[in-house]
């Protein structure tokens, strides 16, 4: 359409067959203007765009425009090794507080490590190797100052379900750790190649809520899994569903053992109140840090003192000393299990994976520094596969470990360096002083680490905000509890991928109307001053337009005009004329959602009704064009706004004898 110039006044308000001026408030007159379409691009270009956005959101190549190969290769560096970027400012003053920090967090990690290994019913040492290789290499590849890496609860939780479903880790230990390597090895395989391939946007399909209700029911599941240790009991349920564990609690009575049921709630009441004092008062960070590891102490020597009398308390026995022991030759890459060890290393990775980004960015944030995502998506697999080498499960960055890292004072890093340092001076001379340590304890220090993940706030705030969103919530945390760990995932995962397709197949349309003195039209429903301009009815729809919608679209739309004329004639008021179809909101369309705009079009041609397209965006103007459908809407069928379709056409009815 080609520029008009008739200059009309655009405010309205209120009235039966005309649309009344406000004369009262002079204001410039309204110049209708023309659509444009967007610069002439090849295929190439818009592809290449599109590519661009979908995979390189951050650009993350703009620090090397214009520079010298030289300055190319150092940057090249820094990227991948983000060791290069800090390292050549590092000082004492910094090395200071990550030396007093990798400390803390080291005193924290070694109990859980052992903890958590029993949790993937993997041999205890197993956790400790996994708290010294992996933190090496994230330290030389990872882009967050504060991650404090180890095993996680949840990555061992859903490690030790999926197999010992099927391989039974008592009957055969060897095959169990072997399939154990080997999912960590396609965990890490998987980590790194999303990394690498910048398909991050995956792990985004586990939306907060599912995740709230994930981490919740598994907390419950860790927890109840450890009275097997809090109370004693030598033959309990292997199952991970809350009623055959609560079987086996009761149906076992027999087994329970009053001094390991008084040693082990005497330390979580010990933990539990670190852990409040923690909370109340975040200066006192270190007493809930420091309790597991004298926890650890405490009980190991009073079940030394007392070992010719505290039989019934259970040890961990003799533990290995020296480092990491090779284990490529261990993993199993043919035979009956590999689809069972790919299965697992998926849905671990992707619950570390996800996990470590969001406790790297939450600490971040905090700090005002930046997390590339992809860098950790590298660095967490790549330490993974070489942790899949060197007798390591699956590890990523832990929220408790982090937190403490954090206010500890961590400034690079160099913390895990320390930690794991620690760590290493454990596995060659300490070994032996873990001989006595008790069950129980560790049972107690896997409740107070995962205790933490019930986030109830989280869970009255999504009721509040998002009531699917609370419902994936809710299907997520009973799946665990009632079906399995990760089944309750995969329907969480089911429902959040629902929720996506439902707000693409229905999506949201309004009906606007103008605020009076203004040329702004808004939702009738939000705003009860606007009003309708009488033969008018302007809708909006809020999304785009693609054949998934296309014909739910179609029809809601005819459904408003229908509504509408049925409104205007119980009210008397002006014959509706015109449909004004706001495209604002809509970012796209295909090739159906033209098709669709056609027939709409058509439809109501045949009922002497207007249908006007208003403010269409930039590459759904080029396809209506590449399309020809502006022709069939003829020379006052697109807008610029609204406001200028309004005042154009009521102004071609004045003019009309």
């Amino acid at each position: 359409m080609g520029v008009n110039s008739n200059r009309v006044d655009p405010f309205f308000c209120n009235g039966t067959t005309t649309i009344k001026i406000q004369a009262e408030i002079p204001m410039p007159p309204l110049e209708i203007h023309k659509v444009r379409l967007p610069p002439e691009r090849t295929t190439l270009e818009k592809l290449r765009q599109r590519l661009s956005e979908i995979f390189f959101p951050d650009d993350p190549l703009h620090k090397f425009k214009n520079q010298t190969w030289f300055m190319k290769f150092l940057l090249g560096l820094q990227y991948l090794f983000p060791i290069f970027q800090w390292g050549p400012e590092y000082n004492l003053s910094l090395l200071r507080s990550d030396i007093i920090s990798g400390l803390t967090i080291a005193s924290l990690s070694i109990p859980q490590g052992i903890s958590y290994a029993k949790l993937a019913n993997l041999p205890p040492i197993v956790g400790l190797y996994s708290s010294f290789v992996p933190p090496l290499i994230y330290s030389l590849l990872g882009s967050s100052r504060h991650l404090g890496v180890g095993p996680v609860s949840i990555a061992s939780l859903v490690m030790g379900s999926m197999l010992s479903e099927t391989v039974s880790y008592t009957q055969d230990p060897i095959l169990y750790l072997k399939l154990a390597f080997t999912a960590t090895f396609f965990a890490g395989l998987f980590q790194s190649s999303l990394g690498i391939l910048r398909l991050g946007f995956v792990i985004d399909f586990l939306s907060k809520a599912t995740l709230v209700g994930f981490m919740a029911g598994a907390a419950i599941i860790v927890s109840l899994q450890q009275l097997k240790g809090l109370l004693g009991i030598v033959h309990f349920s292997s199952k991970m569903q809350i009623i055959p564990v609560l079987i086996s609690v009761f149906k076992h009575k027999n087994e329970w053992s009053w001094q390991t049921i008084l040693l082990g709630f005497s330390f979580l009441a010990f933990m539990l109140t670190t852990r409040h004092i923690s909370l109340k008062k975040p200066k006192l960070f270190w007493v809930s840090a420091a309790a597991p590891l004298m926890s650890v102490i405490l009980s190991t020597l009073l079940v030394f003192i007392l070992r010719n009398k505290a039989h019934g308390i259970a040890i961990i026995g003799e533990l290995p000393k020296g480092l990491n022991p090779p284990s490529s030759n261990m993993l199993y890459f043919s035979g009956p299990y590999l689809a069972l060890a790919i299965k697992t290393g998926l849905v671990t990775g992707i619950l570390s994976l996800t996990e470590g980004i969001a406790v790297g960015r939450t600490f971040a944030a905090l700090k005002n520094y930046q997390v590339d995502g992809n860098k950790e998506m590298m660095a967490i697999g790549l330490m993974n596969i070489a942790g899949s080498c060197s007798s390591c499960y699956v590890t990523t960055g832990s929220f408790s470990r982090s937190a403490v890292n954090f206010n500890a004072g961590a400034q690079t890093a160099v913390s895990n360096i320390i930690m794991a340092s620690a760590v290493l001076v454990t596995l060659l001379f300490l070994m032996p002083l873990f001989y006595y340590t008790p069950n129980v304890v560790l049972a107690a220090i896997i409740i107070t680490a995962v205790i933490g993940l019930i986030d109830y706030q989280a869970a009255y705030k999504l009721w509040k905000v998002d009531k699917l969103d609370f419902l994936a919530c809710l299907c997520s945390f009973f799946g665990v509890l009632f079906i399995s760990v990760p089944l309750g995932l995969g329907i969480a995962v089911a429902i959040s991928v629902f929720k996506i397709l439902l707000h693409v197949s229905r999506p949201n349309t309004l009906v606007l109307g103008n605020i009076p003195g203004t040329p702004i039209f808004h939702n009738l429903n939000q705003y009860r001053e606007a009003l309708r301009i009488p033969s008018f009815i302007i809708l909006a729809v809020e999304s785009p337009i693609y054949f998934a919608n296309s014909t739910y679209l179609q029809e809601r739309l005819l459904r408003w005009v229908r509504e509408e004329e049925e409104r205007v004639k119980a009210n008397n008021e002006s014959t509706l004329k015109c449909i004004i179809l706001d495209m604002t909101a809509v970012t796209a369309i295909d090739t159906s959602g033209i098709d669709i705009l056609c027939e709409l079009r058509k439809m109501l041609d045949k009922r002497s009704l207007q249908l006007v397209l208003a403010n269409p965006v930039g590459n759904v103007m080029e396809k209506l064009h590449q399309s020809n459908i502006l022709e069939s809407f003829g020379l006052k069928g697109v807008y610029l706004t609204v406001g200028e379709a309004v005042a154009d056409i009521s102004s071609s009815w004045k003019a009309q004898p």
